[in-house]
């Protein structure tokens, strides 16, 4: 198994499903359910956004070559919108890119189960975590690093339920502070990481010369 794959899809998912801004949106929403209902809502919130993620992770070719999208001009969008959400997270701005709007938080508040929206999606399923798959995927090589980004993707989903179901003592123990540090701090490496794309993506389309991958 590509350790190096697994490890940038790893970073990539982490910052993209936003693991620890769902702990802190998860526990305000479901600060009035029991243990029991947190447990339901995180288990099946996690299972559709992975039929979601991994969806798209295998039919990432197919539905690029439906609307004609080369991979170049993929990596170049996919890193330019990581790009985007890397911002929002070092300044601890809030978009739709990785969470809720303020409009669909306050949807939220009103439902009375959570799990498919906005657990489900967009807060695990996003845009970001979505054009993130495809990206990886469509990117990988050979077959293993194909199943390394599909390992990744497990991984982190499973990570994301463990954290839904201990959200409410990690708000207590990080805080608003401890939040935002964190945030800032896989922001940066997203940045990185969504720069590198946008380079691959150049580099292979052919434009400076070279010949299109």
């Amino acid at each position: 198994m590509p350790t190096t794959t697994f490890f940038v899809a790893f970073a990539t998912l982490f910052a993209t499903v936003g693991v620890a801004d769902i702990a802190f949106i998860f526990a305000a929403l479901t600060k009035r359910n029991t243990a029991r209902e947190r447990f339901a809502f995180a288990t099946r919130g996690v299972i559709i956004a992975g039929v979601i993620l991994l969806l798209f992770g295998v039919l990432g070719n197919p539905i690029l070559g439906v609307f004609g999208i080369t991979i170049p001009a993929l990596r170049t969008a996919g890193g330019l919108l990581l790009f985007l959400i890397a911002i929002d997270m070092v300044f601890a701005r809030h978009s739709g890119g990785t969470g809720t709007t303020d409009e669909e938080e306050v949807e939220a508040r009103s439902r009375d189960d959570i799990a498919v929206f906005p657990l489900a999606m967009p807060l695990l399923a996003g845009p970001g975590a979505i054009s993130a798959v495809i990206l990886l995927t469509t990117g990988a090589k050979t077959d293993l690093e194909f199943w390394a980004v599909l390992l990744a993707v497990v991984v982190i989903l499973f990570l994301a339920w463990l954290t839904l179901l201990v959200a409410i003592p990690i708000q207590r123990l990080l805080g608003v502070t401890g939040l935002a540090v964190v945030s800032r701090v896989v922001g940066i490496l997203l940045a990185a990481l969504a720069v590198q794309f946008v380079f691959d993506g150049i580099k292979t389309s052919g434009l400076l010369g070279g010949v299109a991958t």
